[in-house]
């Protein structure tokens, strides 16, 4: 029997601001991506999956799991050199499996396009598309969203899932799976988080009919709804008194660490969910929508 990790508390939680794009280095605790708990079984073998946003927090840990399960792993990431080269060592480290970094913004097609190229220049094919990039910033006052953090947020969040699916589109075949990363302020909204829970609500949306349009075509398509996770993303753009002592509100009063995420993502990439598409998987440590 495998003994129950500790999980950090919001008491273990300070408060804390660190500039954006933060690292997971800088982070008080760290994030908690090793899975070191975690039980492999192969269940990705001769697998060839690209995670957008792997260079840290979820993605990180996504990609950890995808190699440990046997997975050929590409991670796409737009700014944080470091965290990028630290997953790749993670990788190798623990599943001791080479991991392909492609640093490239989302938000442009051609950048999408030619990360995908990258992918099937170095491993020959792609069955599993993780859209996972996301970006939010907090605002208190409707009138401080800019049109530019609006534009930023639906770029990301929205046309870089439509971008990745469709450049990676032509290379997906029948048993191939598509998961999404959407979030529960997508499901019941967020006052301080206008536009990044709009945004998500539209990859909510985007999952069911995507997973309609590609039915026929036997390519699974399903979202990941994640409550509150302790990623860089927390303290690079929330207020520090909201950083301190994250988050208690949920039933089970903490927020998640990434590895409590991933096998998720392993479940919807695998066999084991063969009758699951068009899903909202909630992950929320019992953050419910109304």
């Amino acid at each position: 029997m495998v003994n129950q990790k500790r999980r950090p508390t919001p008491q273990d939680i300070p408060g804390q601001q660190l500039d954006y794009p933060a690292s997971q280095r800088d982070m008080t605790p760290q994030p908690d991506s090793d899975l070191s708990n975690y039980q492999s079984a192969n269940k990705l073998q001769n697998q060839v999956a690209i995670i957008t946003g792997g260079d840290s927090g979820i993605g990180r840990a996504v990609a950890i799991a995808y190699a440990l399960e046997g997975s050929e792993v590409a991670i796409l990431y737009d700014q944080n050199d470091q965290d990028a080269q630290d997953t790749k060592e993670k990788v190798k480290e623990i599943a001791n499996k080479d991991c392909l970094v492609i640093k490239k913004d989302v938000r442009d097609y051609s950048n999408c396009e030619q990360a995908i190229q990258q992918v099937i220049d170095r491993f020959g094919r792609l069955t599993i598309l993780v859209n996972n990039a996301a970006y939010q910033m907090t605002q208190k006052k409707f009138e401080d969203i800019s049109l530019e953090q609006f534009r930023r947020t639906m770029e990301t969040n929205v046309f870089g899932y439509f971008y990745m699916v469709k450049a990676a589109l032509p290379y997906l075949e029948s048993g191939d799976t598509i998961i999404n990363t959407g979030s529960i302020v997508g499901k019941m909204g967020k006052g301080m988080l206008v536009d990044y829970a709009t945004s998500k609500g539209a990859v909510h949306s985007f999952t069911k009919s995507l997973a309609q349009n590609l039915g026929d075509r036997g390519i699974r398509v399903n979202s990941v709804v994640p409550g509150p996770v302790w990623t860089p993303n927390i303290p690079a753009t929330m207020p520090e008194e909201k950083v301190d002592n994250y988050d208690t509100d949920g039933i089970m009063k903490r927020a998640a660490q990434p590895e409590e995420l991933a096998p998720a993502y392993v479940f919807l990439a695998s066999e084991d969910s063969s009758f699951v598409t068009g899903a909202l998987y909630d992950v929320t440590g019992g953050q419910l929508a109304a």
